[in-house]
């Protein structure tokens, strides 16, 4: 109780361990995020006994992550509230709304989001915001107008609400959802012809015109356009493709046939196979791995050879009264020190699926591991592959352009892990692997029923990477994959 508060929020940055902290807080009276950032400014921290230019650096990482991670939330976290808003709304003021959507980072699914934008059309202004002031999950308001409200919500976050008309509903949705950066390129080209786009519509300059803005393929057909999914809106290039009629068929959540990477009591899930087998069918699957965790991850509860093969025994017995679904008997294997796996090959052969993950050793020759690992016959799906825990943890130390190398060279497909604190691969990466032609897999890592659901976010981070469903190796039919399966290493 001795110790001071800021001490304890210290605690929280990547890089700064316990041994450190005590050094600086003793020579140094660091007590604070501010404190912290003054000693690595003024080169005192650097000073210290075992202290180098590198350490320092990784410490100013870690409080840069921790910085941004208290003014974004995660997509799990801001998905829930925004359609617990949404559902409110439409119960109690349903009478008023037509359209609505949220906007902003989260319609682009970004994997972190400010504030929560949300979009009404409605010609009762007044009457909707009142009711959205006064829902039940409202801690605070912050405004309440007539087209406009903002409160802050059971658990500290923002959510603004804009009521619009049906005339403008659609370029409000356009300009309200961005970014920032592709709203900018599309008004460039607008004033180049003639043309300007605002919250309020598409417009012909010259003759005073209103051409559109009920809807947003509106704004986007007046340009010439095809209409832009929200998930590219980010000025990576899909300006140019829409112009040019070349959008890519993005990957939706319907096109997923199966999860490949779940876990069961049999490591540290909370639930049966068969319960499992039964939530993934309810989402209209067809198809489910169940890869636990392997012995040397124990902290996870992993098997030991013998509980893998017994696992297997009884997956084999499910599927025989299945009808119409199939569980895949498979392994996240760990990925050891020196890159071999923690099961042996005539153990890995007979599995369905077999997922190779790295758990330990982050910082231990993590690029030759993830080499080796692909290089084995036995290995269809790289899990995680950078590592990174979105706003906690930065990913392992590791060169991509050789994983993906080595990923294209082996046939070996790696994984969108769709768990909202991982998104791993990103975006970003995810694109470029698909850009070297090789396959993803986008999993949930889901240890309980409950977390199947957010595959929805890794479909968002597949759509952001301009994945299309024959680049996803899970919106095979069960033939395809089967096939796949067998025969993508031999």
């Amino acid at each position: 109780k001795d110790v001071p508060a800021g001490l304890l929020e210290l605690l929280k940055v990547q890089n700064l361990g316990p041994k450190t902290l005590a050094l600086a807080y003793k020579e140094l009276g660091v007590k604070s995020l501010e404190d912290l950032k003054r000693v690595i400014e003024d080169g005192s921290l650097a000073a210290l006994p075992g202290m180098g230019p590198k350490k320092v650096e990784n410490i100013k990482k870690g409080l840069e992550l921790y910085e941004t991670a208290q003014e974004r939330i995660s997509l799990g976290v801001a998905l829930p509230i925004v359609e617990e808003v949404m559902s409110l709304l439409r119960e109690r003021a349903g009478q008023w709304i037509g359209r609505m959507s949220p906007a902003g980072s989260l319609r682009r699914m970004r994997e972190t989001v400010g504030d929560i934008d949300i979009l009404c059309e409605s010609d009762h202004g007044a009457e909707v915001i009142d009711v959205f002031a006064k829902l039940p999950i409202v801690d605070r308001v912050l405004a309440a107008g007539e087209t406009k409200g903002s409160v802050i919500v059971q658990g500290g976050v923002q959510v603004d609400l804009r009521v619009v008309p049906t005339e403008c509903y659609g370029s409000a949705l356009q300009y309200f959802t961005g970014s920032k950066a592709h709203n900018i390129h599309l008004r460039d080209i607008a004033k180049r012809h003639g043309l300007k786009i605002s919250e309020y519509g598409i417009f012909d300059v010259e003759h005073d015109k209103r051409l559109g803005g009920k809807d947003e393929e509106e704004i986007y057909h007046v340009m010439g356009m095809d209409w832009i999914p929200p998930e590219l809106r980010e000025d990576r290039g899909e300006i140019e493709a829409a112009t040019e009629h070349r959008l890519p068929r993005l990957v939706e959540i319907s096109d997923i046939r199966g999860d490949l990477h779940v876990h069961s009591k049999h490591s540290d899930g909370v639930a049966t196979i068969e319960e499992m087998a039964e939530a993934a069918r309810k989402l209209g699957y067809v198809y489910l791995g169940i890869c636990d965790h392997s012995r040397s991850a124990k902290y996870a509860g992993g098997q030991e050879i013998d509980d893998l093969l017994a696992e297997v025994e009884e997956i084999r017995r499910l599927n025989e009264k299945l009808d119409g679904f199939r569980i895949y008997a498979g392994v996240e294997v760990d990925i050891l020190a020196d890159g071999s796996l923690d099961f042996p090959d005539d153990v890995l052969t007979q599995l369905d699926v077999v997922v190779a993950s790295i758990h330990s050793g982050f910082k231990q020759n993590v690029t030759a591991r993830l080499v080796k690992a692909m290089e084995n016959p036995h290995v269809d799906i790289i899990g995680h592959p950078t590592g990174r825990l979105i706003s906690k943890r930065e990913g392992y130390e590791v060169d991509l352009e050789k994983v993906f190398d080595a990923a294209a060279r082996t046939n070996t497909a790696l994984e969108i892990n769709a768990y909202y604190d991982r998104l791993d691969l990103s975006d970003l990466n995810a694109r470029r692997a698909a850009e070297m032609g090789i396959l993803l897999s986008v999993n949930t890592d889901a240890h309980h029923p409950e977390h199947l659901w957010m595959m929805r976010f890794g479909v968002g981070t597949a759509r952001r990477a301009w994945l299309k469903p024959e680049n996803i190796i899970n919106c095979f039919d069960p033939a395809q994959l089967e096939k796949w399966l067998a025969t993508h290493k031999k």
